[in-house]
């Protein structure tokens, strides 16, 4: 079970590490438009994203919701302070 624990944790930290590079492709976006080959579809993949979840209405709304909760989960392990016994 040591194992599993482990994964989680790296996955986590990688989950981490990939939002925090979607939240610098949004602010090079903004900065320099569409000329950066790396970050040029950031902010019309996510625009795209939150339209399609606000088209679907109710089914939307729970789904971000859905979202929402496992990052909060996510975050509640993570923290979570280890046991050295």
């Amino acid at each position: 079970m040591h194992y599993l624990e482990e994964v989680k944790k790296w996955l986590g930290e990688i989950t981490e590490v990939l939002l925090l590079l979607v939240a610098l492709g949004v602010i090079a976006h903004i900065l320099f438009g569409k000329t950066l080959p790396f970050f040029g579809s950031i902010v019309p993949n996510l625009t795209g994203l939150i339209a399609e979840l606000g088209d679907n209405g109710l089914v939307g709304l729970i789904a971000l919701a859905i979202i929402i909760y496992l990052f909060q989960r996510r975050r509640v392990f993570a923290k979570r302070p280890s046991s050295s016994s």
